[in-house]
């Protein structure tokens, strides 16, 4: 059957009301878990996958679909609204949405963010349906040079987030690739820098680590404001949750920019959404008129990041669906409900059971649909979680940072790193050093490390491996200009 027709077949396949009604129902618990500190949008698929045990094919691996989507945009609300990422997709998005609500513009933020996420979203999704086996031709020629390459420039992005306080945001970044070797050696497995402390042989989790540097650090910043400056009211503007069209037209070519970002990097397996969202805000203040505004407020920093980390679902799902190589940690788990479903996913799938893919398709772009109207209806009640006096939101903000990092391992050692790592973020803050950069770090550090041991041990020592592969060449390239152009950037600016 041609591909259109095959396409088109999807979509009538999909417009059933059981289909409907369970991406719906997707969407509602993905929103729900992602706003949720600490419960990730894995954690959601996981969560819901025993329930499609009973359900035909069609209708499960949608349901589950509806939950990755809604638990990528649902990380953005705290991160708007509270400076307490959901989900680590959404670290990205809370640099410049929390200040846009400190500014009294949190319904103007979560209408960018959910306008952004859908745009990212279906984006990636006429990407997996038109150019799906193609683009995963090239993720597979990703080899430990090429992974160096791009974790390498991931990490020149610092400068980038930094902004201004370009010196304490490589300092911060540094200091999170420490934390990242933390834990026992993958290769010799010796433990490194654990002081005889088996607790620490896991090394930092990232979930009590991102908890603490952006949430629990507002809480002591709000609760150290308020005792010495007193209570002082705060509204969020909430009658206007939406931006007119001839005012998003702006920042159109920049949620396209970043969705196909997004979904390019979703395309390379072991990335995912934060990689993407801190490359696509990374890029869009490079090409902004305006860079200055980033980190202040800026929706076009909130359109960047949530444009990206939706755009993954699509992109993830490409390696996994032609390959059989999961995107991320959500499309692992989808691994497993494919197969309890009877569906193999690799080569074959298209071929045995085409009919549910071109489904699966048609279902991605609706529950993005889906995604925008609930996001819409709910997008007033969203905002008005800003107008908590901070003596309530504290303790509520406290206690889920309490219950997000408890949750990753049912660990209470996870608890005492988050509230470490709290202590830290509130001084990180007090001193102005950017938290991003640490994140940053944390989490390509180790992606870094691995790379660089394998790529030299398949070489014999030999460095030119990485200026031997055309893609890992391009990307050291890429890391040039990106540490290079803020200070030449600079230079002109004190020229002028």
């Amino acid at each position: 059957m041609p591909f259109v027709e095959q396409l088109a077949q999807g979509f009538v396949d999909i417009f059933h009301l059981s289909n409907i009604l369970a991406i719906t129902i997707g969407v509602l618990t993905g929103i729900s878990v992602g706003a949720l500190p600490g419960l990730t949008a894995t954690m959601a698929v996981a969560i819901m996958t025993p329930i499609t045990f009973s359900l035909s094919p069609d209708i499960g691996i949608n349901l589950l679909l509806g939950v990755f989507v809604g638990g990528i945009y649902g990380g953005s609300i705290p991160a708007i609204l509270l400076r307490t990422p959901g989900t680590p997709s959404a670290i990205a998005t809370l640099l410049d949405g929390y200040p846009m609500t400190q500014k009294g513009q949190a319904g103007q933020a979560l209408y960018m963010a959910l306008f952004a996420s859908v745009c990212g979203g279906i984006i990636s999704a006429l990407v997996l349906m038109t150019v799906a086996p193609q683009l995963a031709k090239v993720a597979l020629k990703f080899g430990p040079a090429e992974y160096f390459g791009l974790t390498i420039f991931g990490i020149s992005i610092i400068s980038s987030v930094a902004g201004k306080r370009m010196v304490k945001g490589l300092i911060t970044g540094i200091f999170g690739i420490l934390l990242s070797i933390v834990g026992m050696d993958w290769v010799t497995g010796v433990p490194r820098f654990t002081f005889g402390s088996t607790d620490m042989l896991g090394g930092f989790s990232l979930i009590p680590v991102l908890i603490g540097v952006f949430a629990a650090s507002e809480v002591f910043h709000q609760t150290q404001h308020t005792i010495v400056k007193g209570a002082t009211a705060f509204r969020a503007q909430i009658d206007k949750t939406y931006i007119r069209f001839r005012e998003m037209k702006q920042y159109l070519v920049t949620i396209i920019r970043s969705g196909l970002i997004g979904t390019f990097i979703g395309i390379v397996p072991g990335t995912g959404g934060p990689i993407a969202a801190f490359l696509a805000y990374s890029e869009a203040k490079r090409f902004s008129k305006h860079p200055e505004k980033f980190g202040k407020g800026a929706p076009e920093g909130v359109a960047a990041a949530e444009s990206a980390n939706n755009a993954t679902t699509g992109g993830t799902l490409v390696p996994m669906l032609t390959l059989g190589i999961p995107g991320d940690a959500v499309t692992a788990v989808l691994v497993g409900a494919f197969m309890i479903q009877g569906l193999q996913p690799g080569p074959l799938l298209f071929v045995q059971h085409g009919r549910t893919v071109f489904a699966l398709f048609a279902g991605l772009f609706v529950a993005n649909i889906i995604l925008f109207i609930i996001g819409v209806l709910g997008l007033r009640y969203f905002a008005k979680a800003a107008n908590v006096p901070s003596r309530i939101q504290a303790p509520i903000i406290l206690l889920l940072c309490f219950v997000g990092s408890y949750t990753v391992a049912n660990s209470m050692v996870d608890v005492g790193m988050m509230l470490a790592m709290g202590v830290v973020g509130y001084f990180m803050r007090k001193y102005e050093f950017p938290g991003a950069p640490l994140v940053i770090g944390l989490i390509l550090g180790p992606i870094v490390e691995k790379s660089l041991r394998q790529s030299l041990t398949t070489s014999h020592g030999d460095w030119m491996i990485f200026l031997q592969s055309p893609i890992c060449a391009i990307f050291l390239f890429l890391t040039c200009v990106s540490i290079l152009w803020p200070i030449i950037k600079q230079r002109r600016e004190r020229r002028k």
